[in-house]
């Protein structure tokens, strides 16, 4: 699928010799997982050459639309994130005494396959079996909707498991694995 679109994103990709989806893909796959300076701004995946899973799919769904490719669906979902499926945070969640955490991550769903291009070794089958719920989403409700989503999300599991945690200290936990993923 060639980038056809003459809209802000595509023409970025494309200035930077990305002009099919396949090379785009692994394009952005391969850059580092990290958070972007402005959570609205999607065409800084490019330009800092890096990026969440949030900033990374959007990008993606974003150009996307943009070349009117309908079947190409942004997945915001909540999985158990846990030493198992991300092995790089084992003692972060150990020194807590936590099992997982429920994180909001987001994918790609493309016909019947997902996509998940958050770093190069992302492999969807990682959290198959670990996804609690999930809903479809807009680029732009990566900004503030998953957010107070995953948030919400948060307050009520950690009160419906009587957890010992407070959600500030909760949150502060899952920061702190956020940090390690991104070194």
């Amino acid at each position: 699928m060639h980038l056809t679109s003459q809209k802000p994103l595509s023409t970025l990709a494309k200035s930077l010799q990305l002009n099919d989806w396949e090379t785009l893909v692994h394009h952005i796959k391969h850059l580092p997982y990290s958070r972007n300076a402005n959570r609205d701004d999607f065409s800084l995946v490019l330009k800092e050459h890096q990026g969440s899973c949030s900033s990374k799919h959007a990008l993606l769904k974003a150009i996307a639309l943009e070349n009117n490719w309908d079947h190409i669906k942004l997945v915001l979902a909540i999985f158990k994130m846990n030493s198992q499926n991300t092995a790089k945070l084992s003692p972060v969640l150990d020194k807590h005494q936590v099992n997982f955490i429920p994180e909001a991550h987001c994918y790609l769903q493309i016909n019947d396959t997902f996509l998940d291009i958050t770093n190069a070794n992302s492999d969807f089958s990682k959290i198959k079996q670990d996804i609690i719920e999930t809903q479809y989403i807009e680029p732009h409700q990566v900004v503030d909707y998953k957010v107070e989503y995953h948030k919400r999300f948060l307050k009520s599991w950690l009160e419906s498991t009587l957890s010992q945690y407070s959600f500030e200290d909760f949150w502060s936990i899952r920061e702190q694995c956020i940090t390690t993923l991104s070194q």
